[in-house]
């Protein structure tokens, strides 16, 4: 898949347009606000569907040496998260990646574990909160299963 840059985010039709051309600044607001970077200085589009998610591969400007410039960025309807870029090459793998993090979260608050170790999540950990994000995971999967 060929990753454009965010000017070039077209969805399937004018509203999801609009939608998908809001997910930069929440990618950008979600990067800076880890503290993790000073800046972000390009995002490339990689998939997504207005209203729902954005897969991006941004390159920032790390705030210590030890956080890499590149990462992919989930964002949308759902709790965002950063990926180092080592071990996935293409957005369906970001994505998929972002689908088994966040399903091993569902998990552990499904099981009473601890959700300590585990990539954050910005809501109390309960079974109602878990079992959104269920839903949500599941309509990405599908999403991604469409795409092979």
């Amino acid at each position: 898949m060929r990753l454009v840059p965010e000017a070039e985010i077209a969805g399937e039709d004018a509203e999801d347009t609009r939608l998908l051309r809001e997910l930069p600044d929440e990618a950008r607001a979600y990067l800076l606000g880890t503290g993790y970077w000073r800046r972000v200085a390009r995002l490339r589009f990689g998939l997504g569907v207005g209203g729902i998610f954005g897969v991006f591969l941004a390159e920032a400007e790390p705030a210590r040496d030890d956080v890499d410039r590149e990462v992919w960025v989930i964002v949308g309807d759902l709790p965002p998260l950063y990926l180092v870029t080592d071990e996935i090459a293409t957005p369906a793998e970001a994505l998929a990646a972002y689908i088994e993090h966040r399903r091993a979260w569902v998990s552990a608050v499904r099981a009473n574990a601890s959700v300590a170790h585990l990539a954050p999540v910005d809501v109390e950990p309960t079974k109602e909160w878990a079992a959104a994000l269920a839903a949500r995971l599941d309509l990405l999967a599908a999403i991604l299963a469409e795409r092979d």
